[in-house]
């Protein structure tokens, strides 16, 4: 019998008790306001022409019989035949393959029996074809989305962005990578063909029938799913035959929650060259990287000098502080988020005489000066809270018809942004409007409640305050890292403050490359970042959310205005 339950915040909240004011401060669980499909442009002559279909399916993933899914598949109409690649034996969506400067246009078919909307993650697009949840389309029905190619090289991908129903519709299966090429990463001769290996990392349960299972119940709402087995492109024990040379693999967390921290199991270094939004200016060599849900990491692997038969084991190596204790306690999968456990192995299994040297020099990244930016002494606040049936960015939760006037960003300009936790209360029912009470400006409120005390130690995450009463000890013990994503362009991270448990701190901390474009940035309990962001050539609603994906569907979801 297959286990699938999908929560929605109502439900969760009813079948939690939740009081009338964590309701209000939890979500309306209103419906979607919707717009019209988009149809084709007769004035727009495109590169590149596809159909993508979202439908129902079956793949073998366990042995025995197959699974139950629902998968993207495409068709390429016109374009390159590399712009579209099916991933063989598994449920994700093709490899879509473009190149900057093309003109796209992909026809949105739906065949699921619910409404869905695609939305390409870290591509800069107007707002019509940024899959937003107002374009969600019924049964039958299709989307034609139109756009430039403006991205810089690099990884990105699709997924829904479906009201309330991103992490169900995902955790079926839907979501697909793409990657975009241009003449700057061209000239370099990075490994390329069968040496260039796009990984989708995710975890997912079974039932004893090899169907998914999912557990639509309040902790899975509160913390994120987490399953007991990986699938790396879609299937178990995933192994890579290499040959003794220099290989690219691009490596998306397509997780629902869980957060990895990537190494191999002979503690050989990682050589970083890309993440999010392309690559470094120069390589980085780290001992491990952490690997939030949404971010992605760009890898060169030299196997040369390694015998026929050697093995190399990719782990998620240990950790602690990112979640708290009680929600390992409750999650009840197999697979603890901060143990250590294997995600595939590479093995050599023909010698190569190929050699490749990395370039000293990768790319140029246009780096931010404090002239450009609009708001030097004054940035956008990004307050995580999650405390008692409450997930909220800057004390709200989605709503499409709710923007706030700090919300509100003049087209083409460049937005100082600092995310952070708000430790200063339970957080409901706090708009922006009223961040001067409880904003980065001072957090006097906290200082009041009695702030400023950390306990050590592994219990309630990196930075449970101690003295704040039973609400904030509620709240400690709900600390646990969100990853933030913001649509439209890449950012620079620009400031990593940090105050907290530094013994946890210590076991993720060299894994963060804050040195390349970003659109998805882990905070970790405790942590202060500061970004910059533009947000130029488009007008609209851009939203920016936890991609935890079961936060995003409870609540913690903004979007701002750019006007």
């Amino acid at each position: 019998m297959e286990r699938f339950w999908s929560v929605s915040r109502r439900a969760f909240l009813l079948g939690a008790g939740a009081t009338a004011v964590a309701a209000r401060a939890f979500g309306r669980g209103h419906a979607m306001r919707r717009i019209a499909p988009n149809r084709a442009s007769e004035a727009f002559d495109p590169d590149v022409e596809l159909d993508l279909i979202c439908k129902r399916g079956e793949t073998p993933i366990l042995a025995g019989a197959p699974t139950r899914v629902w998968r993207y598949v495409g068709n390429l109409i016109k374009g390159p035949a590399n712009a579209l690649t099916a991933a063989p034996d598994a449920y994700l969506g093709p490899l879509l393959r473009f190149s900057k400067g093309q003109k796209v246009r992909i026809r949105l078919r739906n065949e699921l029996p619910e409404e869905t909307i695609t939305h390409w993650h870290g591509l800069h697009v107007p707002m019509l074809m940024d899959g937003h949840p107002t374009a969600a389309i019924d049964p039958g029905e299709t989307y034609v989305y139109e756009f430039e190619i403006r991205n810089r090289a690099g990884m990105y991908f699709y997924h829904p962005h479906t009201h309330e129903k991103t992490a169900t519709q995902v955790y079926r299966g839907l979501a697909g990578a793409i990657i975009v090429e241009d003449e700057e990463e061209r000239a370099l001769g990075l490994p390329s063909g069968e040496f260039e290996i796009p990984l989708v990392i995710q975890d997912r349960s079974f039932d004893d029938d090899n169907q998914l299972a999912y557990g639509g119940d309040m902790h899975t709402s509160m913390f994120g799913f987490y399953g007991d087995r990986v699938l790396v492109n879609g299937r178990c024990d995933f192994s890579l035959d290499v040959a003794s040379r220099a290989y690219r693999l691009r490596i998306l967390n397509g997780s629902n929650a869980r957060i990895y921290k990537l190494c191999w199991d002979d503690r050989t270094p990682l050589t970083v060259i890309g993440v999010d939004g392309g690559l470094l200016e120069r390589a980085e060599t780290r001992p491990y990287v952490m690997l939030a849900p949404a971010e992605r990491v760009d890898l060169l692997v030299d196997f040369s000098g390694r015998p026929q038969g050697a093995k190399l084991t990719m782990l998620s190596g240990a950790f602690y502080g990112l979640i708290p204790p009680m929600a390992q306690r409750m999650m009840g999968s197999d697979l603890a988020m901060g143990e250590e456990f294997p995600l595939f192995t590479a093995q050599v299994t023909k010698a190569s005489s190929d050699s490749w040297k990395l370039p000293k020099k990768l790319s140029t990244i246009r780096r931010f000066r404090q002239e450009d930016i609009a708001n030097l002494d004054n940035p956008i606040p990004i307050a995580i809270t999650m405390a008692h049936m409450a997930m909220l960015l800057n004390g709200r939760p989605y709503d499409h018809d709710d923007i706030e006037p700090r919300e509100r960003i003049p087209v083409d300009t460049t937005q100082l942004i600092e995310i952070f936790h708000e430790r200063g209360g339970m957080g409901m029912g706090m708009g922006m409007g009223g961040m001067g009470d409880m904003g980065m400006a001072g957090m006097g409120r906290m200082e009041m409640m009695g702030g400023g005390g950390m306990m050590r130690g592994r219990m309630g995450g990196m930075g449970m305050e101690r003295g704040m009463g039973r609400g904030m000890g509620m709240m400690g013990m709900m600390s646990m890292a969100h990853p933030i994503h913001l649509h439209g362009q890449q950012f620079e991270i620009i400031e990593r403050r940090f105050e907290g448990d530094e013994d946890a701190y210590a076991s993720i901390r060299d894994g963060f490359i804050d040195s390349g474009l970003k659109d998805t940035v882990l905070v970790a309990p405790g942590e202060r970042l500061r970004i910059v962001k533009p947000f130029g050539d488009f007008k609209g609603r851009f939203m920016y959310h936890c991609h935890n994906l079961e936060h995003e569907d409870a609540g913690m979801m903004r979007e701002f205005s750019v006007e």
